[in-house]
């Protein structure tokens, strides 16, 4: 299949439906508190998005829906692999947690943790979605939206917050559904995007103008005093 349909499934709507079709399917079961949690959390999160000061607008909705012109080929790659590797967290830890119960039970203070972390991701990624008006789903200088460098609110910390929120949850996620083998996708997922960061940060120094100097001013990409 082309990679353009697998960039289309992952802006849509309901794919955290599937997401979540998927993780009880393979749990095999409704009663399935990890999950249940993690239902919990999505909702949130999607009142937040539709009914707090974190709603975007009409225009960045639009951009966020579609994969936009002149979007970078390896991004729609890298974007593919990334919706694989997410759909086999969810399948390794229904499968795991949920049905078969490969690992053994973890403290309750870890499950504790692994929500907070992922609570933590989300809320990042959308304060970051918020503040930068040109927070697009896919890598391309938008010329046709008179693109410009964000440097306020998170921005002023790390330059791509929203990757920062993304692993800080992925990082939850394994503690949250106590389930030590999808600690292998996570960490392969992880990996996908400390490469998409790079390669979208060497694309905005080389094609957007300013962001050459604001990397110089703000240094580190997604961990703070670190990288």
């Amino acid at each position: 299949m082309k990679t353009n349909y697998f960039v289309k499934i992952f802006f849509g709507n309901s794919l955290y439906l599937v997401f979540i079709v998927i993780l009880f399917i393979c749990a095999g079961r409704l009663n399935y508190w990890q999950g249940l949690i993690y239902i919990s959390i999505e909702l949130i999160m999607f009142v937040l998005l539709k009914y707090t000061a974190l709603r975007i607008d009409s225009e960045l909705t639009k951009e966020r829906s579609k994969v936009g012109e002149n979007t970078k080929k390896w991004d729609k790659i890298i974007l593919g692999l990334i919706l694989f590797v997410k759909i086999s967290v969810f399948i390794v830890a229904g499968l795991d947690s949920g049905r078969y119960h490969w690992s053994p039970d973890f403290h309750w203070s870890i499950y504790i943790f692994g929500i907070i972390l992922i609570v933590l991701g989300q809320l990042l990624f959308l304060i970051a979605q918020k503040q930068n008006r040109f927070f697009s789903s896919t890598v391309r200088i938008q010329a046709d939206r008179q693109h410009i460098v964000c440097e306020t609110g998170l921005y002023r910390l790390v330059r791509h917050p929203a990757y920062m929120g993304s692993i800080i949850e992925s990082l939850g996620f394994p503690l949250l559904f106590g389930s030590l083998w999808s600690i292998i996708p996570v960490c392969v997922l992880i990996i996908l995007l400390l490469v998409r960061t790079n390669l979208e940060d060497r694309t905005l120094k080389n094609e957007l103008k300013g962001y050459l100097e604001y990397s110089e001013k703000t240094r580190y990409k997604i961990i703070p005093y670190i990288w």
